[in-house]
């Protein structure tokens, strides 16, 4: 193996030709090779230098070339809490070889966090906050990542447009089915959820701060979630910036918390909302704008509109049971959904 005295047993969850490969762009860094494993995707190598994270993609040099800009100006203004990215030797910020793209990073022992877990989500949440306070420090003159910021009372009045036509589709049906009867039950109640997401977005200062987003190129995550989160006894760590974009940074916590609600620890219980919120806010302070535009991102039925979309329009080829079970979930928190809004309400009426 090119001098590689090392034996298969090292490599035992790789194939040689990936051996190869990998020795020839470990080289391009000016490090050996010892041994190499993949998890998760990506390969755990091993060096004469110590252990490294090797990452390789199709396509995205673009991407890669921002994530390296980004991870150096983050480190540079002591953003401590992600991976150092690794130049070559020819001060390259990837390998290109064998139709294939590599880059490498620091290799951070942890495991995934646990967002089930309110306390070490509400640490996430801080780890979000802290991350967007530097981003906004930065020199972000060289980075060059998609604009992710949308007209979203416009989408959204789109989206209600669909729950529409499912309903004429579900009304022509000669026949019925359990899908048919329950999704129809509740089309007018998530119709007007939508509404009032469209209303709150429209009389707080979402355009303006869309356009501050724009202007001045502000960064969000775009997938802060556990798979992107590591946790090394109390530190926590971002180890993923392949979809940066200029968006709103509420946009990354709202998200989190939506998605979070649906968890049966959350169960759509506004304490728990409440208690990311503030920690977020305790390290990048919120406005009343913020927490409105946030609102909207929260109630808007996201959920209910893509599956009726992949029932009515894409026509997913999934099982009954699994569509059943679906849109029972959804469902299921009506109730405690709406108890969550009103509590939501109150807390932004009374936020300073």
């Amino acid at each position: 193996m090119n001098g590689n005295t090392k034996t298969l047993e090292h490599f035992n969850t790789i194939t040689n030709k990936e051996i190869q490969i990998l020795i020839v762009v470990m080289r391009k860094y000016n490090i050996e090779l010892v041994s190499a494993e993949k998890i998760r995707g990506v390969y755990k190598v091993i060096g004469n230098k110590g252990n490294f994270c090797l990452k390789r993609m199709k396509n995205g040099r673009n991407k890669v070339k921002n994530t390296c800009i980004l991870t150096e100006q983050l480190l540079l203004n002591k953003f401590t809490n992600t991976a150092k990215y690794f130049r070559t030797k020819d001060g390259d910020s990837y390998v290109s070889y064998k139709k294939n793209i590599f880059y490498l990073t620091e290799w951070l022992e942890g495991m995934e966090c646990d967002l089930t877990n309110i306390d070490e989500a509400v640490n996430c949440a801080k780890l979000l906050a802290h991350f967007h306070s530097i981003s906004n420090k930065i020199d972000r003159s060289r980075i060059n990542v998609q604009n992710n910021s949308r007209d979203l009372p416009k989408i959204f009045a789109s989206n209600l447009n669909d729950l529409q036509k499912f309903k004429r589709v579900i009304t022509t049906k000669r026949i019925k089915n359990e899908f048919d009867v329950i999704f129809m039950e509740n089309i007018d109640k998530f119709y007007n959820r939508g509404i009032s997401a469209i209303d709150m977005l429209n009389k707080s200062q979402y355009y303006k701060s869309l356009k501050v987003a724009n202007d001045k190129k502000i960064i969000c995550h775009n997938s802060f979630y556990y798979q992107n989160i590591l946790k090394n006894n109390e530190k926590y760590f971002i180890v993923d910036f392949d979809s940066i974009a200029i968006d709103l940074q509420i946009s990354d916590l709202g998200k989190l918390i939506r998605r979070l609600m649906f968890k049966r620890s959350y169960g759509w219980d506004f304490n728990l909302a409440k208690s990311l919120i503030e920690a977020y806010s305790s390290v990048n302070r919120l406005s009343k704008e913020d927490i409105e535009i946030m609102f909207a991102l929260i109630i808007f039925p996201h959920k209910f509109w893509k599956l009726g979309k992949k029932r009515y329009i894409k026509q997913k080829k999934w099982s009954e049971t699994r569509y059943l079970h679906k849109l029972n979930k959804i469902t299921s928190y009506n109730e405690t959904q709406e108890n969550f809004f009103q509590d939501y309400l109150s807390f932004l009426e009374n936020f300073f």
